[in-house]
């Protein structure tokens, strides 16, 4: 039988399904090798455990996992780390629960079309979820990913599932998948102190404002916003998880972190940025605040409250699939916390993109306090 090597490897969800694939499908997974119920592995503290290793060329097309530990906040000590083609430094670190869509060590059900987490009523206090990862992740000769528990207490139940293919060749056209961790904790907020102290029209719970009267500061740079991406090479920005800790009241009791404009530079090009956004909930897709927890296929917000204050823990996620953004040498994926960065809080992300190697090294990882 001939098989035809499939032109669209990586198209349209539904639309590429009908082109016979000249591939071999393969799973790595923590499945019980005495053929009995313990599918899981342990990883104790400090240690690393080896999830796979896998021969070129292919392509990672899923990843399943959950876990369960005893520390409450293991989600975050726990770093996913992905190498491809025998790379020094890895092309994705970052903590596990972050990199599924939901940060500050939680869990929580939603549905995107990249990443998602899937949990209930019976597991959700204990910080426990399926997690999904959908993103293509193609290598050439080989792929190395790992777990890395930074807890002080053990991975007790660590299950997981890489469905990946292999190839007869390697389309040098594809870029690798990357995923980077950052975080500032505060950020640094830059007064004004010609702004006024007493703004109109804050009270109630619904902006019933002149925005040039509540928010008169003036931000004509990207100096002090918080980073998001700093990336080198060729390829493109395929979007990110944002959290913020919202500790910084606003006048008059308001603490709304989401009149933060993103700003997107590309390639080094002088101000302004080619990308300039309009404020943080407009960039996350949605307007006049959020209304809570909402899940759709490209943005969302995972963790956060209605109320208008917008007090306490939030996560919010966007991703550019049908929507990249291009870049040929550099990028630098920007925000402001609080228009024109007047609020200090606790800001962390992951950024998702694809490039040529090799990449920028990464900054030294952290999880912060």
């Amino acid at each position: 039988m001939m098989f035809i090597k499939s032109t669209a490897p990586f198209g349209s969800p539904l639309a590429g399904l009908p082109f016979l694939r000249d591939a071999a499908s393969r799973r790595a997974s923590s499945w019980d090798r005495t053929g009995g119920n313990a599918d899981f592995v342990t990883v104790a503290p400090g240690d690393t455990a080896l999830l796979g290793d896998l021969a070129g060329p292919g392509c990672v097309r899923h990843i399943w996992i959950t876990s369960n530990s005893a520390d409450p906040d293991s989600l975050r000590k726990i770093v996913l780390r992905i190498f491809w083609d025998d790379e020094p430094t890895p092309s994705v670190e970052c903590p596990l629960g972050d990199f599924f869509g939901v940060g500050h060590g939680r869990v929580n059900h939603f549905s995107s079309l990249p990443v998602n987490m899937v949990t209930g009523p019976r597991v959700i206090g204990d910080n426990r979820a399926a997690m999904n990862c959908f993103f293509p992740m193609p290598f050439a000769d080989s792929a190395r990913i790992e777990v890395r528990n930074d807890s002080d207490l053990p991975v007790d139940h660590f299950y997981f599932n890489i469905d990946y293919e292999t190839y007869a060749s390697f389309d040098e056209r594809l870029g690798r998948f990357h995923a980077q961790w950052r975080r500032e904790i505060p950020t640094e907020a830059v007064l004004n102190t010609s702004a006024p102290t007493d703004r109109p029209g804050m009270s109630g719970s619904s902006p019933t404002f002149k925005q040039d009267q509540v928010y008169p500061e003036k931000n004509l740079s990207t100096d002090h916003n918080y980073l998001i991406l700093d990336a080198g090479g060729w390829g493109h920005y395929v979007g990110c998880v944002l959290n913020v800790t919202n500790i910084n009241a606003f006048h008059q009791g308001q603490s709304w972190f989401g009149e933060g404009d993103e700003m997107i530079v590309v390639d080094g090009e002088p101000w302004p940025p080619r990308l300039h956004g309009t404020g943080t909930e407009d960039y996350f897709l949605a307007a006049w605040g959020y209304p809570g927890r909402y899940s759709m296929p490209y943005h969302g917000v995972t963790c956060g409250d209605d109320s208008w204050t917008s007090a306490g823990q939030w996560s919010m996620y966007r991703f550019h699939v049908e929507d990249p953004i291009c870049f040929r040498e550099s990028i630098q994926v920007t925000i402001e916390h609080g228009h024109a960065n007047s609020q200090s809080n606790d800001y962390s992300s992951v950024a998702y993109w694809y490039q040529s190697e090799p990449h920028k090294p990464f900054p030294a990882f952290s999880i912060g306090d």
